[in-house]
């Protein structure tokens, strides 16, 4: 078991078999809507999914271009509340197919918020890949088209995501099972 910052974290996903499942979701989204595709990655947790699936999707033929929004979820303890936007694309979306990427689908409040703000600015289609897909955790009807792993309900770390900021670099998702001896 990897210790990380003294803590003992459990292997969820390997590099290995997350790197796998990218090229996977690359062949499936390459059969998908893709007329003059815009790839959104919502930092900030999807950045290292993001980059690793997009060039996936470049070996698999696609050539996408790329933006990045920021969205911040808001609210009283730890129940979301609703959903703004922090730093928001520069591209227009009208009349083209958009895929949105984020790490994890838990609630969903926060995809259903990207996915209808960029349906009202015009796009043709938008479509969502997850590394995560959390479904005991939904509150709002979304699911996601592309989805890397059903994740058991824990804490995750790793590849992107992060507790208080640490943990974003490990080339694997994991979970935190407590301090090492």
């Amino acid at each position: 078991m990897p210790v990380v910052r003294g803590k003992n974290i459990e292997v969820l996903y390997s590099p290995e078999v997350i790197a796998a499942r990218n090229r996977e979701m690359a062949d499936e989204i390459v059969r998908g809507p893709h007329k003059d595709l815009l790839v959104i990655s919502i930092l900030k947790g999807s950045f290292i999914f993001a980059a690793d699936l997009i060039r996936a999707m470049h070996a698999a033929g696609l050539a996408p271009e790329v933006e990045f929004i920021t969205l911040s979820s808001y609210g009283t303890g730890t129940e979301s509340k609703g959903v703004r936007i922090t730093k928001d694309i520069d591209s227009d979306v009208h009349g083209r197919d958009v895929l949105l990427i984020d790490d994890i689908l838990e609630s969903g409040r926060t995809l259903r918020f990207a996915k209808d703000l960029l349906l009202e600015r015009g796009a043709r289609n938008v479509t969502i890949a997850v590394l995560l897909d959390k479904r005991e955790k939904r509150r709002v009807d979304l699911e996601a088209d592309y989805v890397g792993f059903e994740c058991p309900d824990h804490f995750v770390v790793g590849y992107g995501m992060d507790v208080a900021y640490a943990f974003r670099e490990l080339p694997f998702v994991g979970v935190v099972t407590g301090d090492a001896q």
